[in-house]
């Protein structure tokens, strides 16, 4: 081939190692440069299947120049004249059955902004998803994605996707050596387009990975990461936003429905259909406010490929998963929930991520995300991968994934699961199968750090949510302030309370007896946290049966043990989350494959369930004395903890104004008790509010209706007391009067 200007410069093996997708400082060669003498431009570009190509000035339309073909694979260059001033240009490409006009994407300087990257390797960048991760972008007056991924052990990375053929030679990334940082900003793209990372490792070797930063997915088994629609969606709830800022959490009332939206109700004719956003507005959002319940708290909903995980295994992290809908969808669906007053818990995952090999395994070739060790770095009990969040970057990914949810999805708080298994090194783990922190212990150092971290930040950027924690040991200061040394959570759930009195519930009445401290021993720690009461979805699979099926007993004895132990709940300090299906006693175990029993509710113990649970939210949402000083001992008086002979438990809650208050008796035996005396701290008489063995629910009717006299008659630490009938296997709430009337 004739020697020019333009083509000598791919002497020396580059024009091959270019050609072959073995050369990574692409934009040093591809696109528009100075002349060797400086006196003009050189254009070159690779376009593998290109039969001519010509350089058209964008400004005027008009062709530039004609570029000589450098190599029959595609590669292509020339001298643009007389010009000497860089301008922008496209490409006119002549193929062999068409003609197709492109915009050259290393024409562009890099768009990362250095205040950005900064903070991404510093550890402390909340907004990474902003810059990395594909966004639609405004450069040099053009509107175009700005593509960047992170994978600094990588020897190339290559860009691949519907827009370029799946040709790994197209479209290699700039690589900023100091941050590993790749990008490229693409003009000749569009929305819901495919697209993947070829990734060459240091050693030569290969792998395709999606984009950890996708806000959206395409399905297993492909799993492609998706271009992004520019429609912004336009919220409806700034009024709502502004009044949670202004709310103190701990002294409202909070009743969590928990809800698998894959599972909550199919659609379609044969019940196998996903019912998405659009379906989830206009049922499940009126079903909760109808129930009573404050907040709904969706299972992880990140894009995950194995329905069996229930999302717990996340692979795309920022992207909300397409069984119900595109991501404007589930924005609709909060935006729905807040115009109800309904608040939006997120399940959120930062403990550990799957070994899908499209994901964050070995992303670019080397431990990138997940320790090397595997004494560190692996899960022993789910076979997934810890992040190490001793690593900058890893902090950076996840602090700005919980940003992420929380400002672009306006959801109002996180549920972090397994926090247990971030906080302990020896997690489930046999005592050669760990390695100690630097002080010799089992505390997992890092994890600490990342997880005050991440509560101080959210909690500054978004006053008002809930970070909420699962974390199932005795940990101290889980929900103490960060600058108390504590984790800094707002809530933690009950775990101990949970397993103490589902266990209690399973024994026979005529055994409760000696388990009468299961009942009671929680008021012994109450207060030490900020907890959440949770009955969850951890409760009712893997073979540990429906909470109905927890109870002996024949039917009747089932539901009036269940009815009197969710009084029991609600009516004990601390907030409130049920899992879906047991607000109506559902009967089998919950499967994640198809819809809640809803027939149930055809028959009337089923549906007196479901109006039991309905009128306890309400009393609950009417009543301070129930929820004010939840985590205050002020708040909760024994008037009889020690009736184990009768099963029988009776107990006092205060508002933060004393005169309001409620009297609660739970009897976890069938028998009743008729003239039963309780000490009260009013001399107003008591009116029963609610009888969980009242008819309407499915009881005996053993209920009292008429005011219950205060009488002179010092009883159980009171100087008053009012006489009462105790129903069987039942929850009685007694307000005073004055009250009951007003409320």
């Amino acid at each position: 081939m004739y020697m020019t200007e333009a083509t000598a410069y791919f002497q020396y093996g580059s024009d091959t190692a270019l050609v072959n997708g073995e050369y990574t400082d692409v934009f040093s060669l591809l696109g528009m440069h100075p002349s060797s003498d400086g006196k003009g431009l050189i254009v070159r570009c690779l376009i593998p299947g290109a039969l001519a190509i010509d350089v058209i000035s964008t400004k005027d339309g008009r062709k530039v120049a004609s570029l000589e073909q450098v190599d029959e694979q595609g590669l292509f260059a020339g001298k643009m004249g007389r010009r000497v001033k860089p301008f922008a240009y496209e490409l006119r490409v002549q193929y062999p059955l068409c003609e197709q006009i492109l915009n050259d994407p290393y024409q562009y300087d890099s768009l990362l902004n250095s205040q950005d990257v900064f903070l991404f390797n510093e550890g402390s960048q909340l907004q990474s998803y902003r810059f990395q991760g594909a966004n639609w972008r405004q450069h040099q007056g053009i509107k175009g994605i700005h593509f960047c991924v992170w994978a600094p052990n990588a020897k190339k990375v290559a860009l691949i996707g519907d827009f370029n053929l799946w040709d790994a030679k197209r479209h290699i990334m700039r690589f900023h050596p100091a941050s590993g940082l790749w990008d490229i900003f693409l003009v000749d793209v569009e929305p819901e387009q495919h697209y993947k990372f070829a990734i060459t490792d240091a050693y030569g070797n290969t792998v395709v990975k999606s984009d950890p930063y996708a806000v959206s997915m395409q399905p297993s088994p492909h799993n492609a990461s998706k271009i992004p629609t520019s429609m912004q969606y336009e919220w409806q709830d700034a009024e709502w936003l502004i009044d949670r800022s202004q709310q103190d959490n701990h002294q409202q009332p909070m009743s969590i429905y928990e809800v698998h939206l894959a599972s909550w109700r199919r659609a379609g004719v044969d019940g196998q259909n996903y019912t998405d956003y659009p379906q989830l507005i206009n049922q499940l959002v009126p079903y909760v406010k109808e129930m009573g319940f404050t907040h709904l708290q969706l299972m992880p909903i990140s894009e995950f490929p194995f329905d069996g995980s229930w999302g717990y295994q996340p692979v795309g992290l920022y992207a909300p998963t397409y069984r119900f809908g595109d991501a404007n969808g589930l924005k609709a669906f909060i935006d729905a929930c807040h115009q109800q007053d309904i608040a939006v818990l997120l399940d959120w995952v930062p403990a550990h991520f799957p070994r899908d090999p499209h994901g964050l395994v070995r992303f670019d070739g080397s431990y990138l995300y997940e320790h090397q060790d595997p004494r560190k770095g692996e899960h022993p009990d789910w076979d997934t991968l810890i992040y190490n969040y001793g690593r900058a970057e890893v902090r950076s990914f996840l602090y700005s994934n919980a940003h992420y949810w929380l400002d672009e999805f306006h959801f109002d708080g996180l549920r972090l699961d397994a926090v247990s298994s971030m906080l302990y090194l020896d997690y489930s783990r046999k005592a050669d199968q760990w390695v100690p922190n630097e002080f010799g212990g089992r505390e997992n150092l890092q994890a600490i750090q990342f997880l005050q971290e991440l509560n101080a930040r959210m909690y500054q950027c978004f006053p008002g949510i809930n970070m909420i924690a699962e974390e199932s040991t005795a940990w101290p200061g889980v929900t103490q302030p960060t600058d108390h040394n504590g984790l800094g959570f707002g809530f933690k759930w009950n775990m101990g309370w949970m397993n103490d009195t589902l266990r209690y519930i399973g024994c026979d009445p005529l055994y409760r007896r000696f388990h009468h401290g299961e009942l009671t021993f929680s008021l012994v720690y109450a207060f030490t946290e900020q907890f959440i009461l949770s009955l969850s979805h951890d409760e009712v699979v893997h073979g540990k049966g429906s909470l109905l099926h927890k109870i002996p007993g024949d039917d009747w004895q089932k539901f009036a043990t269940l009815r009197a132990y969710l009084g029991f709940m609600w009516s004990h300090p601390g907030k409130k989350l049920l899992f879906m299906g047991n607000e109506f006693a559902q009967r089998n175990e919950w499967n994640h494959n198809q819809s809640l029993d809803w027939h149930l509710l055809e028959f009337a113990p089923h549906q007196g369930i479901q109006d039991w649970v309905r009128d306890l939210n309400h009393c609950y949402l009417q009543t301070p004395a129930l929820y004010e000083c939840d985590h205050q001992s002020e708040g909760f008086a024994w008037l009889d903890c020690n009736n184990a002979d009768n099963n029988i438990l009776v107990y006092c809650r205060y508002a933060k104004n004393a005169e309001q208050h409620a009297i609660i008796v739970v009897n976890m035996s069938p028998q009743v008790h008729h003239g039963f005396r309780v000490g009260v701290p009013s001399t107003d008489n008591y009116q029963e509010v609610l009888n969980s063995d009242h008819a309407h629910y499915g009881g005996s009717h053993v209920i009292n209706e008429g005011p219950c006299i205060a009488q002179s008659t010092a009883w159980q630490g009171m100087e008053n007391s009012i006489v009462i009938t105790v129903p069987p296997l039942g929850c009685t709430v007694l307000l005073p009067e004055s009250l009951s009337h007003s409320e």
